[in-house]
């Protein structure tokens, strides 16, 4: 791979944050045979997402797309660990954690002490600033986002987003990197929502702003663009599989970074995630979840 990092794979992976991206993101690097370090604060959440990958290791061996041996290796390359010092060897780090400004700027603070001036410094942001990310670290000419899709062992695209001082060494080698990986790249400049969350989460707010005003239910609203515009999902239902808290924070990401009023968050969705209703991950949002699978919520 000539784009690659210096010309080769990068010997070591670190993976930032053990939640359902970061678990996702080790699962692919280690099953096309990288060694991968997961970090979280939590070992609770760390032993979590190995069980995660466990089971989804497990799944694509009963459809037959992967066979045992591979899934064992993949397991045997994924290393956890919880502290942040670890990731001193990495040779590529993608941080994977809440979309929250503060808390990866604080992460990027930390990885620009421990890992090396080689180290290429991703982040799977789906809205926040690169340049901002950058500008917290000695090193922004290797920094650069780089944004899987949920799930990431499906999902197909991997949005490549270049902040201000991004190099072209830096973005051939993660392109390079996403491409290895059987991902296919979007590159979008450093805007809030880059390319896929500009266009799908206004989408969200708009179907949350119709079931406020009753123009239809949560099950009509989804029919209508699933049958009427061909998306395999409703807007609701993918709300609740990508987390409504998610949603909320990239409008709001998007309302004050371009300050139009037609980014504004809708009340209802707002409301939901106060209330602890955060989809899927939660048992419940627009839509129940549980024992008795995806009943309608009561609005």
């Amino acid at each position: 791979m000539a784009s690659m990092l210096y010309g080769h794979l990068p010997q070591v992976i670190g993976v930032i944050g053990a939640g359902q991206m970061g678990s996702g993101i080790a699962q692919i690097c280690a099953t096309k045979g990288l060694d991968v370090l997961i970090n979280d604060r939590s070992q609770d959440l760390l032993d979590k997402s190995m069980q995660s990958i466990r089971k989804s290791l497990q799944r694509l061996m009963q459809k037959g797309s992967l066979s045992k041996s591979t899934a064992d290796e993949a397991l045997g390359r994924i290393r956890t660990e919880t502290s942040l010092e670890s990731l001193r060897h990495a040779d590529f780090v993608i941080e994977a954690v809440v979309e929250d400004e503060g808390v990866k700027r604080n992460i990027f603070q930390t990885l620009d002490k421990v890992t090396s001036v080689h180290t290429i410094l991703a982040s799977n942001t789906s809205s926040i600033s690169i340049t901002k990310l950058g500008a917290a670290t000695s090193k922004p000419h290797r920094v650069i986002g780089m944004h899987f899709m949920n799930p990431v062992p499906l999902m197909k695209l991997v949005e490549l987003a270049r902040g201000q001082h991004t190099s072209a060494q830096t973005f051939e080698a993660c392109k390079g990197l996403a491409e290895f990986l059987g991902k296919d790249v979007a590159t979008s400049q450093d805007r809030p929502g880059f390319l896929v969350n500009r266009v799908l989460i206004p989408m969200i707010n708009e179907a949350f702003f119709c079931l406020m005003e009753g123009v239809g239910s949560a099950e009509d609203i989804d029919k209508g663009m699933r049958l009427g515009t061909n998306q395999p999902m409703g807007p609701l239902r993918l709300a609740d599989f990508i987390g409504l808290d998610t949603c909320l924070s990239i409008m709001k990401v998007l309302h004050n970074g371009l300050g139009d009023s037609k980014y504004r968050p809708c009340p209802l969705l707002q409301s939901y995630v106060d209330a602890g209703w955060l989809g899927q991950k939660a048992g419940k949002g627009v839509y129940q979840y549980g024992q008795e699978h995806q009943k309608d919520a009561q609005h």
